[in-house]
């Protein structure tokens, strides 16, 4: 099984973070924000939007209630530097809906992401040996689901691709900094 691995703040100034144990370096252009909003029928649109207008590609956007009623976390993983991260932080905190923006870029956080697929019950036992969990079986496969950091849940996908995908969904990313 695949183990999570804590990714270490590059030294100041680094155009990237150091990778461990064969891991892809992560580019220095990708950004990570959480952003703490009060739920309403258009808070999504109005983050999007400010998006949008910025021009910023989204790499991963996952949004899920909070442990306030009534406040939802958005998880953004935008392909931008630190500056113009810096102006959709500031574009977004202008909005009354976001009560908080924090950049997670750098810091030591738990970083996961899901997939769930459908692969042909022949299949099945290799990708048990890398971690996956059996959803369901049926005439059209096996559902299994897999969940690790992104470069755990790409090799995933990878060997998913090599083993005959007949359907696949991914999350985006779910991101929370480590307290200890």
């Amino acid at each position: 099984m695949l183990e999570s691995k804590l990714i270490p703040a590059p030294p100041s100034g680094s155009a990237r973070h150091l990778p461990m144990n064969g891991e892809e370096p992560i580019p220095s252009r990708v950004r990570i924000l959480s952003v703490l909003v009060e739920d309403g029928q258009n808070t999504l649109t109005k983050v999007s939007g400010v998006l949008r207008r910025r021009g910023f590609h989204v790499r991963g956007i996952s949004v899920g209630p909070s442990r306030q009623p009534g406040r939802s976390r958005i998880t953004l993983q935008i392909d931008h530097g630190h500056a113009e991260a810096d102006q959709v932080r500031k574009q977004l905190e202008r909005l009354v809906e976001v009560l908080e923006v924090e950049d997670l870029t750098g810091d030591a956080v738990h970083n996961r992401e899901l997939v769930v697929a459908r692969v042909a019950a022949s299949e099945l036992e290799a990708l048990l040996k890398l971690g996956a969990k059996v959803l369901s079986t049926g005439a059209g496969g096996t559902a299994v689901e897999f969940s690790g950091d992104a470069a755990q849940v790409a090799q995933f996908v990878s060997e998913l691709t090599r083993h005959g995908i007949a359907d696949v969904v991914r999350s985006g990313p779910v991101v929370m900094r480590r307290t200890a």
